[in-house]
């Protein structure tokens, strides 16, 4: 089975400051922030993965730079957020699990190679960091047998901070998109993974890397802090 991976890449990234969309900014090792991704993803599950990148603003500047890539336009890029996004990226790939990633983040490839058995069992995860916990960030609480309880931005007392690299299984696929589809416009697409584990029972495992690096660049202190790493 070739592995679906999803890229959410179809926002504007007005906070960086850029005229082109935010994943093709450049890093210090001359590879766009998409580039590192479609790296990493290929290091760790080959060349034949599928990759699918969901767009909006300056759609065209990507499609030439990844012309490879299977696309998904969301043509609401300018009124919606990450959960209408990824309900469209995910509709486009059959009834397989799907691996989806924030079109922003740098991260070391020892993440996806970290993912690997997960993926394999086809179970579903969040990957996490708890060394640090940022109130700007979403957190996650677990319940008693580890799973994750809650994820959201308004979290109290949260143990550490999605990092915007995410798995669901083929068995609650179809659960998370109906409730992607249920959430507002507005709403990440941690709402929708709540509401799956809270009404349709989903377990979420959380998947630490917090020894690892993963940047989500959103301003340029993110990104200066990325450039350390590559």
């Amino acid at each position: 089975m070739t592995l679906q991976t999803v890229i959410l890449a179809a926002g504007m990234g007005s906070r960086l400051g850029r005229s082109l969309p935010k994943p093709l900014t450049t890093l210090t090792d001359g590879r766009t922030i998409m580039g590192q991704q479609h790296d990493n993803i290929r290091a760790a599950f080959g060349r034949d993965v599928r990759i699918t990148v969901v767009v909006g603003y300056r759609a065209e500047t990507i499609v030439e730079a990844f012309p490879d890539d299977d696309y998904v336009y969301n043509d609401r890029y300018d009124q919606t957020n990450t959960s209408k996004s990824l309900l469209r990226g995910l509709s486009s790939t059959g009834r397989d699990g799907v691996l989806w990633m924030n079109g922003d983040v740098v991260f070391d490839p020892r993440i996806l190679g970290r993912a690997i058995a997960l993926i394999e069992r086809d179970e579903s995860f969040v990957t996490v960091n708890t060394a640090r916990v940022s109130d700007e960030e979403v957190k996650y609480t677990i319940d008693a047998e580890g799973h994750i309880k809650e994820l959201s931005k308004t979290v109290a007392g949260g143990i550490g901070e999605a990092v915007g690299i995410n798995y669901i299984s083929s068995r609650d696929k179809k659960a998370f998109m109906r409730q992607l589809h249920r959430v507002d416009d507005q709403d990440y697409f941690e709402r929708g993974l709540e509401l799956a584990i809270l009404e349709d029972g989903v377990l979420l495992a959380p998947l630490d890397i917090s020894d690892l690096y993963a940047v989500e660049v959103d301003f340029a202190e993110d990104l200066e802090r990325a450039n350390l790493f590559v």
